[in-house]
């Protein structure tokens, strides 16, 4: 008869044993694809948490605060203390880098009115900003006082980041 060669992986394996090159393919693609998800979440779950923290560090007072990452929306729920905090944890959430959604499910403790946001541009200043939403640029301190504690320095602020513009009764 003679010596007969085969493609040694190619084919399926004899009484079931074993898989085929494209199952055994296609099972590493869905380990693969398990592992990327697992590290994703593993990601979000760091993201939420260290969301939170911050949050808790800056002392915006919310009673059950949780954070919720997913890919690049952030959904955040508890009861704030009052508008102004619940405000300032928006943006504390959503001027963080990879976030581009907020879905706020938070509740008041003590209503008030809701600020407006502004969403810097290049060339602004709080002056500027203060000159557009009150008439005079002198209310500059009031946005920089509604956005305490993340804003630092009135001079220190970047495009693309969104300020609370607080209503002055």
């Amino acid at each position: 008869m003679g010596l007969f060669s085969f493609i040694k992986n190619a084919g399926a394996k004899v009484f079931g044993i074993g898989k085929t090159t494209e199952e055994e393919a296609a099972e590493a693609r869905a380990k693969a694809k398990r592992e990327a998800d697992a590290e994703e979440l593993r990601i979000e779950e760091a993201a939420a948490r260290n969301l939170e923290e911050t949050i808790n560090d800056l002392q915006l007072q919310v009673e059950g605060l949780n954070v919720f990452v997913d890919d690049d929306m952030a959904r955040v729920s508890g009861m704030a203390y009052d508008q102004a905090t619940r405000e300032k944890v928006i943006l504390v959430v959503g001027n963080t880098a990879g976030i581009a959604t907020v879905d706020d499910q938070m509740t008041v403790e003590h209503t008030e009115p809701e600020a407006r946001f502004h969403t810097v541009v290049s060339g602004d200043t709080l002056g500027k900003i203060a000159k557009e939403y009150y008439g005079n640029a002198m209310k500059y301190p009031e946005i920089f006082e509604a956005n305490k504690p993340m804003l630092t320095d009135p001079d220190k602020i970047y495009p693309g980041q969104v300020l609370r513009i607080p209503n002055l009764d």
